[in-house]
């Protein structure tokens, strides 16, 4: 990176051990689990459901490797830009990081449209003065205004301050603990095994259609290389949390498929509306248990949201920092030192997502994912690239040692994420549907407008990033002549 003057801004180290996990772990549990539950165990069954989301844990745990060795040695803001740029040039790097805030701005729109959703099942007259209707679903004044209002909250305190925002993450995921908690004793004292049958149902297809979603469930790890500069602990321990919360994560999606797969047969949840919540107050008997729930998935909507904005905000600081965006994004507030205008413009398109109603949900779910997937198997490629020409770089934290280990953990990582991607193609188990991928080629459109300013002819190594900022400020030069 660059070195940055005396006078120029820099972001702020304030984030602790805690802070770090609380931000990768609140990111990957955002509201997935409260309302794509029942979907899993219908495809799958109890069983079939954990093991899909166990093989993606572990398909997550491993890239998360890659990432944990990577992120220890180049503890900078934006992550995978500058692993695939030392490794693979500017280029390449533009294309895994346009990938991955894709990954976190459909995530980020995602959350806007799933919190008026989840507010409606508490207060079911939320739905007032029609605006439009849009495949098939009516959206309301009121409806739309609860999450595009709390986008214009979310990143409100994100300009303020990283520091704010993690202690909200902090208080937030605690909460989230607490809902857990409450879960794994109503399935004690008011689930029942014989409800967990079928144990599997679907065949491959059902385990398949639980697979696809885990890269939207686990984007999130990711977060803490975005915010590594801004991370006040060693490097080596960078690292280790960003593997620490893939395995936190989990555990997480598997208790919850447990708890909620104990509370009612499995026809009962299939017809239900938001069938974790419909089993927490089955499980207690209580429609106010099941409400507490929903506040539980509220929360969850509040740590992704938060987390996600800060990551994506980061990596199109750094990306314009380098030159590969307009100089706009990455501009840091005066007062609070934060990459404000990044942050507006991912919040903007945040406080926009509702009105387009809640069928929008499915479809940023999907359209999101190839995204994710393509960055996740790049940054494998650059680790196994650094690794056999930087066989010396410095190194925190090694993975797999000095030997094989580490080689055959990044062959594995670029093959996997190799492997998810294509479980998406037409033809496939999993393909998508037109929608997704028309949201998909759009993003894509955008990122092409923006490719080209990337300078070309520069090679990959150590110092990729400064003579990128060279040649930008050159051309730049030009100009002005």
């Amino acid at each position: 990176m660059a070195q940055q003057t005396a006078t120029e801004p820099s972001l702020k180290k304030v984030l602790g051990r805690l802070d770090v996990l609380a931000l990768g772990f609140g990111a990957m549990i955002g509201f997935g689990w409260v309302v794509l539950t029942g979907d899993w165990l219908s495809n799958a069954g109890t069983l079939g459901a954990v093991t899909a989301m166990v093989a993606g844990g572990v398909i997550m745990g491993v890239v998360g490797l890659t990432y944990a060795e990577l992120c220890a040695a180049m503890p900078k803001a934006g992550g995978e830009h500058n692993y695939i740029l030392r490794a693979m040039g500017p280029r390449t790097s533009f294309i895994g990081s346009w990938a991955i805030i894709g990954g976190y701005v459909t995530i980020v729109a995602f959350e806007a449209v799933a919190l008026p959703r989840t507010v409606q099942y508490i207060f079911p007259d939320l739905s007032q003065i029609p605006l439009w209707t849009i495949a098939g679903f009516e959206v309301n004044l009121t409806w739309a205004l609860v999450g595009a209002l709390a986008a214009v909250v979310i990143t409100w305190i994100n300009i303020r301050g990283v520091k704010e925002a993690g202690i909200v993450q902090n208080f937030v995921v605690l909460f989230l603990l607490a809902i857990g908690l409450v879960m794994i004793a109503g399935a004690f004292t008011g689930g029942s095994a014989q409800n967990m049958e079928p144990w599997f149902t679907g065949g491959m297809n059902g385990f398949f259609a639980v697979l696809v979603v885990v890269p939207f469930l686990f984007i999130g790890f990711d977060v803490i290389p975005q915010s590594a500069e801004e991370v006040n602990i060693p490097a080596r321990q960078i690292g280790r949390l960003v593997v620490l919360s893939v395995v936190l994560a989990t555990i997480w999606y598997v208790m919850v498929i447990l708890t909620t797969s104990s509370a009612m047969p499995a026809a009962e949840l299939a017809g239900a509306d938001i069938a974790t919540a419909d089993a927490v107050g089955a499980m207690f008997g209580s429609d106010l248990m099941a409400n507490i729930l929903i506040a539980g998935g509220i929360a969850g909507i509040l740590t992704s949201w938060n987390s996600l904005l800060l990551g994506a905000s980061r990596l199109m600081f750094s990306l314009a920092r380098g030159g590969m965006l307009p100089a706009w994004f990455g501009r840091l507030h005066p007062k609070y030192n934060t990459p404000h205008n990044a942050l507006l413009f991912i919040g903007a398109l945040s406080f926009l997502a509702p009105f387009f109603g809640a069928e929008m949900l499915g479809w940023l779910v999907d359209s999101g994912a190839p995204s994710i997937v393509a960055a996740y198997t790049l940054v494998g490629v650059a680790f196994l690239i650094l690794r056999r020409r930087e066989p010396e770089m410095e190194r925190p934290l090694r993975i797999g040692g000095r030997g094989r280990g580490g080689v055959v953990i990044g062959v594995v990582a670029t093959i996997l994420g190799a492997a998810l991607f294509s479980l998406y193609m037409p033809g496939m188990p999993a393909q998508l549907g037109m929608e997704p991928w028309v949201l998909f080629g759009i993003w894509w459109v955008i990122g092409l407008a923006f490719f080209f300013r990337v300078p070309g002819g520069i090679k990959s190594g150590p110092d990729a990033e400064e003579r990128v900022i060279e040649a930008v400020r050159a051309r730049r030069a030009a100009r002005v002549k």
